[in-house]
């Protein structure tokens, strides 16, 4: 089982820049996929990014790319999400989610419901 806490979240101006991280604790970490998930109100839960366990393999969202970066560093237990260039649509609460290596995975998921584990969110707001 994982235990999984977001911080880095605040109010940022358009253009501007934050780092998400997620701590995580509890038995075999490092062999998790890692995903960050985001949700505006009145939205559903959309994919952000997605990380192998290994790092080795990521992947984002299309209206993330180029402007964030998934990564993570098993030593410290914690997975990042640099976000650069922000934007107003950016503006949501900001979810880390652990995927249990059980299911195997070819393909990492982008999908919320393929994920086991969830940290309590951290709240992004992205000014115009």
């Amino acid at each position: 089982q994982v235990q999984l806490v977001e911080s880095g979240g605040g109010l940022v101006q358009a253009g501007g820049s934050l780092r998400l991280s997620c701590a995580a604790s509890g038995r075999t970490f490092s062999s998790y996929n890692m995903g960050w998930f985001r949700q505006a109100p009145g939205k559903e839960r959309e994919f952000v990014a997605t990380i192998s366990w290994s790092g080795g393999r990521t992947y984002y969202a299309d209206s993330v790319k180029g402007r964030f970066t998934i990564s993570r560093d098993n030593a410290k237990n914690t997975v990042y999400l640099q976000m650069n260039s922000l934007k107003p649509e950016d503006t949501a609460v900001y979810y880390c989610a652990a995927d249990h290596p059980l299911h195997m995975r070819v393909v990492m998921s982008t999908t919320p419901g393929s994920y086991d584990y969830w940290g309590q969110g951290t709240q992004v707001t992205v000014s115009s």
